[in-house]
């Protein structure tokens, strides 16, 4: 009977022995993906194609300047006497800006009046010289005709009367001359008075009183200052030669000023360079730009009444009452809006890829004959060498696989691009991951949607 037991006991003991190699073996064979795994296919985040409207940017940046900004230069050179604005002062047309010291010009004044009074004494001297001459001339013609007188008396005295005619024209020019020299100082003279040319604001206040400047009769002048139109606001950004074809006089844009962030504010085109701005001419860096002008319609800038009447008017809503206050030189970033497609298909830009397709047949044609190949090849192995054929592909996610889909591609905005052909509205396309659709996916490949990623950016 205890015989009996022990043979049992040792029976169950091997059996469970059995048992528990194959169950360890199981556990071994299914983590090291022998037995027990199924291809799932590879992870991938998807989007549907939509009908969008999207609109081509060009993107620049720059900075802000007045549309309008003179610059005050003197015409005549001097010490200034005085300096009637500061900066930041709003003038109006006509206002003093500046009066420079007018002793020199006035004393200039005074020297040509004399000169001017002698020469009109000199034209009376040479009237009356000129009279005693005619009345000579005169008397000698009527003598010579009678042969009262020789011949060479007659010449002489009409020498005389043309020399004196002469002489009574050049006074009169003389005179023509002072005058015209005595306007000039008077012109001068006034301007030692320099008035505003336009209403702005002025701005770059360039001296002081007391200093001296130097007028634009010697050279270009001294700037002094200038005044802008401050509630025309333009910015001036430079556009890379690849983009500037894409932009158009009178096109709209969206600008962002660093000074008020997350705000946008609207623009146009008002002026494109014909020629270029190139930088790094010769070496490898080199850039070529265009400057393109885009004024801010928004309003902005406004004096105190407008202003307050702006908020008056308007509904409470802080971002209507808003008013911006730009300065010439704040750095902005514009974004013009260059074409515009309405209600077409699109997909995110990273769902649009390239593929090789050159690459496909020559594995196509290595799995059909590689007898062939391998005796071309010792043949010619030029023939070996193929062209890249690079072509715009999305994946389809079709039946649980990828299938390539080849697409024609339109414009493009920040975030989506225009399917001009190959994909229909509705369809599910591959978006990510980066690696994945760049690299490692391929025609008919199983993949397992997980947009968990995508849903939570």
């Amino acid at each position: 009977m205890d015989t009996k037991k022990s043979s049992s006991k040792k029976t169950l003991l091997w059996v469970g022995g059995v048992l528990g190699v194959i169950i360890a073996l199981g556990l071994v064979l299914r983590v090291t993906g022998i037995i027990g795994t199924e291809d799932t296919g590879k992870e991938v985040e998807t989007a549907t194609a939509k009908l969008k409207t999207i609109t081509q940017l060009v993107s620049a940046s720059g900075k802000v300047q007045p549309e309008i900004e003179v610059i005050i230069r003197p015409d005549v050179s001097g010490e200034i006497i005085e300096l009637a604005v500061n900066e930041g002062d709003f003038v109006r047309e006509g206002d003093l800006l500046v009066r420079i010291k007018p002793d020199i010009y006035q004393a200039q004044i005074d020297n040509l009046n004399a000169a001017l009074l002698t020469q009109k004494a000199r034209l009376e001297q040479t009237r009356a010289a000129l009279i005693r001459a005619e009345a000579a001339y005169k008397r000698d013609k009527t003598l010579y005709e009678k042969d009262l007188i020789s011949e060479m008396e007659y010449i002489q005295s009409k020498s005389e009367f043309d020399s004196q005619t002469a002489s009574l024209n050049a006074a009169r020019y003389q005179i023509q001359s002072a005058e015209a020299q005595l306007r000039q100082a008077k012109e001068e003279l006034e301007q030692t008075v320099i008035r505003a040319p336009q209403n702005g604001t002025v701005t770059g206040l360039a001296v002081e009183e007391g200093e001296r400047v130097l007028g634009n009769a010697q050279m270009a002048g001294t700037e002094m200052m200038r005044v802008s139109l401050l509630d025309r606001m333009e910015v001036l950004v430079e556009v890379n030669e690849n983009d500037i074809v894409n932009v158009n006089y009178a096109d709209t844009a969206r600008i962002e000023v660093d000074a008020y962030p997350e705000r946008n504010f609207n623009g146009v085109v008002t002026e494109i360079a014909n020629s270029a701005r190139v930088t790094g001419s010769g070496t490898n860096e080199q850039v070529t730009n265009y400057q393109v002008k885009v004024r801010i319609v928004t309003p902005h800038n406004l004096d105190s009444s407008a202003e307050q009447m702006v908020r008056t008017e308007t509904s409470e809503d802080p971002e209507q009452m808003f008013v911006p206050n730009f300065r010439p030189g704040m750095s902005a970033t514009v974004d013009v809006e260059t074409q515009t497609a309405v209600n077409v298909v699109s997909v995110p830009i990273q769902a649009v890829t390239v593929r090789d397709f050159a690459e496909d047949r020559s594995s196509e044609n290595a799995q059909s004959d590689s007898a062939e190949i391998v005796l071309a090849s010792s043949q010619d192995e030029g023939l070996m060498i193929q062209e890249e054929d690079i072509r715009k592909v999305v994946f389809v996610i079709e039946d649980g696989k990828a299938v390539r889909r080849e697409v024609e591609t339109g414009i493009s905005d920040n975030s989506h691009i225009q399917i001009l052909s190959g994909l229909e509205a509705g369809e599910e396309v591959v978006i990510g991951s980066y690696r994945t659709l760049s690299n490692s996916l391929n025609d008919g490949d199983k993949v397992k949607v997980n947009n968990k990623l995508a849903a939570l950016n």
